[in-house]
């Protein structure tokens, strides 16, 4: 029979293990109180919505801006509702925020050598509103140049046409320029520049363009800097069309000239061209210029009017196809060699209605091959040469060849 005594033992012993072993919980909210601790700490941690944050550029105290670049306002965790430039006579520049409200852009490009104030409002996820300005100058360049393109507004051109750009002065970032000059077509078109010299600049497409594409040229050279301090002057903007592909090919062998429409023959003329003291240059010419009464010169190209193999005549139709004289014309004196001879000062000769009809399918940009002429080639740069050139040699003419 056991004892009291010995049961108490037995019990402190029981109890002695449960409190080691922690099953004996009575009393103790410690394990319980664990999580409402842990959410405490998480509802003090926990950010709540953020303030705006806005980014003006140019910023604050910026001189010489270039007038051409962007005027903008960004925001974070907001949105943009006021923003406006405003000049130091008070003219007030007008923008516009993008539809999602976090960007603002100035619409309209600012004026050399002035201050102008950029003031933006925006309204954080906090929903208090924070104000930025930033007042700024812009640059006030050395000299202004022009630039010219050689395509006009709403022109439909030839498969062919190159776009030609002249500065009226040297540049010398042509990174810059390149950047200004934007060229984009429907559908898209591989092309690149390249520089004859530091005021003259021509892009072509890698082939000839395909018909029908919808071509768009923007020179946005003001307010841009194209090195030593040369600003632009004024933004160009031409959009053309890509029509018909025609290409004329001239044989000095057979002393025809064969018209091709969209890679369809469409007619065969008799032709002259130069004879063997002045043959036609071989090559690939680029229509330039059509003229509807013309006095063909040969003091144009340095030969007087009273030299030997000078000469002064008006002929009704004529097409320049270079600018050292080489074009194709209506010649109704030679119409006994055409077909026969060569017998030209290094024009196309053809008959009066030839030419006219040669005239009236073709247009700027348009091609005439001139084969077997027995004369030198063609030089790129003798006008709208381009084709005369080899797309890598064309491509090492970029902005990193200059």
């Amino acid at each position: 029979m056991t004892s009291r005594g010995g049961l108490s033992r037995r019990w402190g012993v029981r109890l002695s293990l449960l409190l080691a072993g922690g099953l004996l919980v009575a009393g103790c909210t410690s394990s319980s109180s664990e999580p409402a601790a842990e959410q405490q700490e998480q509802r003090e941690t926990t950010p709540g919505p953020k303030p705006a944050s806005l980014v003006l550029k140019p910023a604050e105290g910026a001189d010489g801006f270039a007038p051409g670049k962007p005027v903008t306002v960004t925001v974070r965790n907001g949105q943009i509702t006021e923003a406006e430039i405003t000049s130091a006579d008070g003219t007030l520049v007008k923008g516009e925020v993008s539809a999602d409200g976090t960007t603002w852009t100035a619409g309209e490009k600012l004026g050399y050598g002035k201050s102008y104030t950029l003031t933006a409002v925006a309204t954080g996820a906090d929903g208090k509103s924070v104000t930025e300005s930033s007042t700024f100058t812009t640059a006030t360049p050395n000299r202004t140049v022009n630039v010219s393109i050689n395509a006009q507004d709403g022109e439909t051109v030839g498969v062919g046409m190159p776009l030609i750009f002249r500065f009226s002065g040297d540049i010398t970032d042509k990174d810059a320029a390149e950047k200004a000059l934007r060229i984009s077509a429907e559908p898209e078109t591989e092309g690149a520049f390249h520089w004859f010299s530091d005021q003259w600049v021509t892009w072509r497409p890698k082939e000839y363009w395909k018909s029908g594409t919808k071509v768009s040229v923007r020179a946005e050279v003001y307010g841009i800097d194209l090195g030593e301090g040369t600003f632009g002057r004024e933004d160009k903007a031409v959009d053309m069309t890509i029509g018909d592909k025609l290409v004329a090919v001239a044989d000095g062998g057979s002393h025809q000239m064969t018209v091709s429409i969209n890679d369809k023959q469409v007619k065969t003329m008799p032709i002259a061209m130069g004879k063997p003291s002045s043959p036609t240059p071989a090559g690939t010419y680029t229509v330039m210029r059509e003229h509807n009464g013309y006095t063909m010169d040969s003091s144009t190209y340095g030969v007087p009017v009273e030299d030997s193999a000078g000469y002064r005549l008006w002929v009704k139709y004529a097409v320049r196809m270079s600018n050292s004289g080489i074009f194709y014309h209506s010649a109704p004196w030679s119409v006994g060699d055409q077909g026969r001879r060569n017998v030209s000062h290094g024009c196309i000769n053809l008959a009066t209605q030839n030419a006219a009809w040669l005239m009236e399918k073709s247009r700027r940009g348009d091609l005439v091959e001139v084969r077997n002429s027995g004369g030198q080639e063609l030089e790129p740069t003798d006008g709208w040469s381009v084709w005369q050139m080899p797309w890598e040699e064309w491509k090492a003419g970029g902005k990193k060849s200059n």
